[in-house]
């Protein structure tokens, strides 16, 4: 498959009318799955009001992107899906621009995204994000990191909002078992009732 822009919103009809609040909606994605995990690109807070300055981490330089993590959760996803087709709302905050002005814009409260379709594989191939959206040469030779992923039967949704230190994936308990015992990720459980702490 190859990333094509969406001319129509009724994709994402489901998060427009989510009744989530939407601070909460785009950091910890919808509701009504039965099982919750936070993806994390570096270590949860110790304590309210730490900076990520503070951090004492250092993944290495041969450390995987946010993006390379995203696509390595998403990957096994798809083993728990029935479709390949899978949709991509970007964050329209980020200087990028369809070449097509007829994509779709999703809008929730502060925050609008470009929405697009196409597979999992598609999410690190810079060379098709380059042909579907225009912006700084070279700032994305991966592609974007998208704000939201789901497939086409909703199985799964993936959120990941501009400032956590995190991606949500919201799927099936099996789906979500899976994630957890991933090798190469840094994922725990997530409760949708509690929230979790976020750097300054």
């Amino acid at each position: 498959m190859s990333v094509l822009p969406c001319h129509d919103l009724s994709a994402a009809n489901w998060l427009q009318t989510s009744d989530r609040p939407w601070n909460q909606l785009v950091t910890l994605g919808p509701a009504g799955y039965d099982a919750y995990a936070r993806l994390r690109f570096i270590p949860d807070p110790t304590h309210p009001g730490q900076s990520e300055g503070d951090v004492d981490f250092d993944p290495g330089p041969d450390a995987p992107s946010e993006n390379d993590q995203m696509r390595s959760a998403l990957t096994l996803l798809t083993t728990h899906t029935t479709t390949e087709r899978c949709y991509f709302a970007i964050w329209d905050g980020w200087g990028l621009l369809p070449t097509d002005k007829t994509t779709a814009r999703l809008q929730l409260p502060n925050r609008n995204y470009f929405l697009f379709d196409g597979a999992v594989a598609d999410l690190g191939d810079g060379a098709q994000w380059n042909r579907v959206l225009s912006g700084p040469a070279g700032a994305w030779p991966s592609g974007p990191d998208p704000a939201f992923v789901w497939p086409a039967d909703r199985t799964w949704c993936l959120t990941k909002d501009v400032d956590p230190h995190y991606a949500t994936i919201a799927a099936s308990s099996v789906a979500i078992t899976a994630l957890l015992n991933h090798p190469g990720l840094d994922i725990v459980p997530a409760d949708l009732a509690e929230e979790p702490l976020h750097y300054l």
